[in-house]
């Protein structure tokens, strides 16, 4: 079967015909349990993890009933699980099996982060959205689409179809969506009940004013069609006031009172895998872990940790991505480059490649010469070791890609792995040695 997989592509007709066999047989063994939900999609490249956790949790808060499938984690109702299948969009029957129990469990809403792939394989056919959040557009999954082009139509279909959905009396078919996204004009183009459009272009009407950004965290004022809404967060990074503006959005749908909003975000703490600091630090260097897996995620960490005042040097310990969208290794290295002191290029999820051929066909773009704040090492801890122990007082370490992943795939086998784990453990290490620098 794996062979079979291989030889066949992704976009072969007769592939996606038995994908959508596979959804209507799910739907209709399941029962359709999303036509008794109220449906929250969140998709687009960047910000889709973060986005629907934050709406989750918040709307939990507001003592909703809450299913969530994102990337990282799972939410049925008050219990929370880690998402192992390495999918943004998991397999038909296991959504659907997924909604059927979280509607057992008297879940009302649904949040379902979407990718692309889950669109184009069918996967997530048969599920009547209500509310729509785009969060932004960059190249991504290339190896699908082939061109922009079909990427964005296909994320554009539940756009299209949202006003065509089955109507739930107790909702409005809602697009929420990010201003200064490439191709907005398409998403905003389209007919919804009612549109909020979010940060800081010309058509919004959710925009973030009175910005203050530091290490700690943010405070900003949400610039609405009511009395301006004051945001104080743990967050930082301008990436996660898009995100926050987003969910403000949904939220503003579901007419949650405005003076709940403020608590509601100030009481999360933490997403998974956007720029979490590593707490348990006694060093005097700053340690954090991102899922920057595109150009654009990428570049928004690097600069927004270079933005950070009193920081000394950037350390990145970057990847060498594997077997999908290649086009985007020289375009990663450019802004890893330009954006770090440091580099340290090492392993990551291999898939059917050999780290070393993946490091071969990146060191084409690479103008550093090695040993000149610029190293290859390909053992993923090593790597991490290294520059935690060259990290000085007030230099910051970003840990980029894998996060909260619990499996390394090597082309062999997969391996347990853990970054944050991995890091507390070298850090425990450096102290328990009392390692001068």
């Amino acid at each position: 079967m794996k062979m079979l997989k291989q030889l066949i592509s992704l976009d072969n007709p007769f592939r996606l015909l038995y994908h959508k066999s596979r959804a209507i047989i799910a739907n209709i063994y399941y029962g359709f349990p999303s036509k008794k939900m109220i449906i929250i999609w969140v998709t687009w490249t960047n910000g889709k993890t973060t986005t629907s956790n934050i709406i989750a949790k918040w709307l939990r808060d507001a003592w909703k009933k809450v299913f969530m499938f994102s990337t990282v984690n799972i939410i049925i109702n008050d219990s929370e699980y880690t998402n192992n299948t390495k999918m943004t969009s998991p397999d038909a029957f296991e959504l659907q099996r997924l909604l059927k129990l979280a509607k057992n469990e008297w879940c009302e809403i649904a949040v379902i982060e979407t990718a692309s792939h889950g669109i184009k394989m069918h996967r997530v056919r048969g599920i009547d959205y209500d509310v729509s959040v785009l969060t932004n557009i960059t190249q991504d999954h290339l190896d699908l689409h082939k061109t922009m082009k079909d990427y964005v139509n296909t994320k554009l279909q539940i756009f299209k179809h949202l006003i065509g959905y089955k109507r739930k009396p107790w909702i409005k078919k809602t697009a929420v969506i990010n201003s200064e996204s490439d191709y907005k004009e398409l998403f905003l183009a389209e007919t919804y009940d009612s549109m909020f459009v979010y940060w800081n272009g010309d058509k919004s009407n959710l925009k973030a004013i009175n910005v203050v950004n530091d290490i700690n965290g943010m405070s900003f004022d949400i610039e609405v069609a009511w009395p301006n809404i004051h945001i104080d967060t743990h967050f930082i990074g301008s990436f996660n006031i898009s995100n926050i503006l987003a969910a403000v959005g949904v939220f503003i749908s579901f007419w949650i009172e405005s003076d709940m909003i403020p608590k509601m975000i100030k009481n999360i703490t933490w997403v998974p895998w956007r720029l979490d600091e590593v707490l348990n630090n006694k060093e005097n260097f700053k340690v954090f872990i991102d899922y920057a897996h595109t150009p654009d995620a990428l570049e928004k960490v690097l600069e927004t940790l270079s933005d950070i005042n009193g920081r000394k040097r950037i350390i990145t310990v970057f990847w060498a991505t594997w077997d999908r969208d290649k086009t985007k290794r020289p375009i990663m290295w450019e802004i890893v480059s330009r954006l770090s002191d440091i580099v340290i290029l090492t392993q990551d999820d291999d898939y059917t490649e050999k780290t070393e051929d993946i490091i071969k066909d990146v060191l084409p773009w690479i103008e550093r010469k090695e040993s000149e704040d610029f190293w290859i090492i390909t053992n993923r801890k090593e790597a991490i070791t290294t520059a935690l122990l060259m990290a000085e007082e007030n230099d910051i370490v970003l840990i980029a890609w894998k996060w909260d992943e619990h499996m390394l795939i090597t082309n062999k086998w997969p391996v347990e792995w853990h970054d944050k784990a991995v890091v507390n453990e070298i850090l425990k290490w450096i102290d328990d040695n009392k390692i001068l620098k």
